[in-house]
């Protein structure tokens, strides 16, 4: 075992003795920790905010997915897990009030301590918080998982461990960790580490994809399965944490079942058949026009639209700089250009979605079009030399007339291929070796709207010359080669919150261009994103914070990696009559489109 995990039982007296003396006397144990500030609720809160503190419990939801998967172990990097196994059957020290910008409240922990500087933080486990195979939930089980994760572990949780210098028991209860980087935010994120039993792995190894599931503490547990067709998580009913005043009016369903089908047109049928409970609908056109049918009429199915407030993320095509011809910016401003987005969205959507216009648009972090000023300007500064055009001086998506020519917009993209040297030949764009400009758009099946959406870009860019191929593959195919980046252009989708921190690392950290299973898709590497996000994570002050998101945005939208699309401004979920959310008590902070099936309830 690494260094940095430290723990001998016989040894907890001294170390919490010395731990004690050389601790901050600022510092004290708290019911909860926010990123700026104290937090919102008092210890002795009764609820969230936006749940229905006397939801009724019992009933089921069946909800469906496309693809498949083939692994019950969710945190390796191996295998296709389900994203609701690891939501629903784990629990982490600290859980999240969306209802606050980053605020987290003592789950598996019944306090977190740190210092003003925030160089270190403990935790102390609840005596309460048991496994689901009735076991404790100990510091030992604590420290292993941080370090597997942190070492074998999925990527996403590499970054954190990397920034501990110490993890260490000092006390029957309570776990401490030191630091190695400055980093404000890094308490938080440790809080939200979820943890395992270590004597699940005493016999076999973590980081091979396997179809037996970690032992978990949360209120689900995997009842039934079937690779690449259903899984039931069911309510365990000698849940520990049913009873604290955090998860009052949350998992209040007996059981949630998932349903794979090959693709989402037979999945809506499914819905329509009565077979699924929910659906949410991202595609505009079709809620307009798809969901006029009997059970919708008679009221056995609801729609709802359900507003939020969170930034509109990045959704689109995205280039891959590792390959030419996306390794030179002039090319990926130029197919910026030829994809004319008002005639998509008037021929898919009727115009009504509006554009992404920047990674956090919809948002008071998202950048401005104008020149860089003030704050945003002097973070900038220091990099002007590698900052693409627009960064400092403003930048915004080209717009088109709506009309199928886009003339404008071609004529400054075959100027920009020009600049970088090419040029239509005999009907074909070349380069001045004579070779063609041609990619492939890597896309998954089955997911329809992306692919009548870059059918249409690959007519448009036929007309300068340029060969787009669409390649379709399975979700699995999909996710191995994503992976690993092997794809010339891909659609890819990254949701961002209003309080970004160090998964932002994870998506545009220099160590993705080479490190398999990040988000970092377009392999960028910019030490002006970098710096960014150093700021942002070491901001004392929300002002600053907010200038450093918004520097960070300028630096990625006008890198030109993402052929940005569109964003919806509310959630659209249809849904049996009889279940209910929460309505009127709507958080702002997540990503919100009523926590399906988080806060919901069956009504009898």
């Amino acid at each position: 075992m690494a260094a940095r995990y430290l723990l001998t039982m016989r040894c907890i007296p001294l170390i919490a003795a010395l731990v004690t003396a050389a601790g901050s006397a600022a510092s004290e144990p708290s019911h909860g920790i926010a990123m700026y500030g104290p937090p919102a609720l008092p210890p002795d809160f009764v609820s969230l905010p936006y749940v229905n503190p006397d939801a009724p419990k019992g009933g089921r939801i069946t909800l469906s997915e496309t693809g498949g998967y083939d692994s019950l172990n969710p945190f390796i990097l191996k295998g296709s897990p389900v994203w609701g196994q690891r939501m629903y059957g784990y629990e982490t020290l600290m859980g999240r009030n969306w209802d606050e910008p980053f605020t987290l409240y003592g789950l598996l922990a019944e306090s977190v301590e740190t210092d003003p500087n925030r160089e270190w933080v403990e935790f102390t486990l609840r005596p309460e918080a048991r496994f689901s195979d009735g076991s404790p939930v100990t510091v030992e089980d604590v420290l292993w998982s941080f370090e597997t994760l942190g070492t074998k572990g999925h990527p996403r949780y590499h970054a954190a461990w990397d920034k501990i210098a110490t993890a260490q028991a000092v006390g029957e209860r309570t776990v401490r960790f030191t630091f190695n980087t400055p980093d404000r935010e890094l308490p938080l994120i440790l809080g939200l580490r979820p943890i395992l039993k270590k004597a699940t792995y005493d016999t076999r190894r973590f980081d091979e994809s396997s179809l037996v599931a970690p032992v978990g503490s949360g209120p689900y547990v995997v009842a039934d399965f079937a690779p690449g067709r259903f899984m039931v998580l069911r309510k365990d009913p000698d849940w520990w944490g049913a009873g604290l005043p955090f998860n009052r009016g949350q998992h209040n369903l007996d059981e949630i079942r998932y349903e794979w089908f090959g693709d989402s047109d037979i999945a809506f049928e499914a819905f329509r058949a009565g077979e699924i409970s929910s659906v949410r609908e991202g595609n505009l056109s079709k809620w307009k026009t798809a969901y006029d049918f009997p059970a919708v009429r008679n009221g056995d199915i609801v729609l709802s639209e359900i507003p939020h407030q969170r930034p509109s993320g990045i959704a689109g095509f995205v280039m891959n700089t590792r390959r030419a011809p996306f390794d030179d910016w002039r090319v990926r401003d130029a197919l910026i250009h030829a994809f004319n987005f008002e005639f998509i969205n008037n021929a898919l959507n009727g115009g009504e979605a509006p554009r992404i216009t920047s990674y956090f648009s919809n948002s008071a972090l998202a950048m401005s079009h104008g020149p860089a000023e003030g704050k945003v300007r002097a973070l900038l500064d220091p990099f002007a030399a590698e900052l693409l055009p627009g960064a400092l001086d403003g930048y915004a998506l080209p717009v088109s007339d709506g009309s199928a020519a886009n003339r404008r917009n071609i004529r400054s993209a075959l100027k920009m291929l020009e600049d970088a040297g090419w040029s239509v030949q005999d009907g074909v764009m070349r380069n001045g070796a004579g070779a063609a400009l041609k990619f492939d758009i890597l896309l998954r099946s089955g997911a329809t709207q992306t692919i009548n959406i870059a059918e249409i870009f690959a007519e448009q860019l036929k007309r300068i010359g340029v060969q787009a191929t669409l390649v379709t593959v399975d979700a699995a195919q999909y996710k191995e080669r994503t992976q690993v980046y092997d794809f010339d252009m891909a659609f890819h989708l990254l949701t961002m919150s209003l309080s970004p921190g160090n998964e932002q690392i994870l998506y545009w950290g220099a160590q993705g261009v080479t490190e398999p299973g990040t988000r970092n898709w377009m392999g960028m590497n910019s030490p002006a994103a970098e710096a960014m996000i150093t700021a942002l994570l070491t901001s004392d002050t929300q002002e600053d914070f907010r200038a450093a998101v918004q520097a960070l945005d300028r630096v990625l939208t006008t890198g030109r990696y993402f052929i940005p699309i569109w964003y919806a401004p509310v959630g659209r979920l249809a849904h049996r009559a009889e279940l209910k959310y929460p309505e009127g008590r709507t958080q702002i902070y997540g990503d919100w489109d009523g926590f399906q099936p988080d806060v919901w309830w069956v009504e009898r």
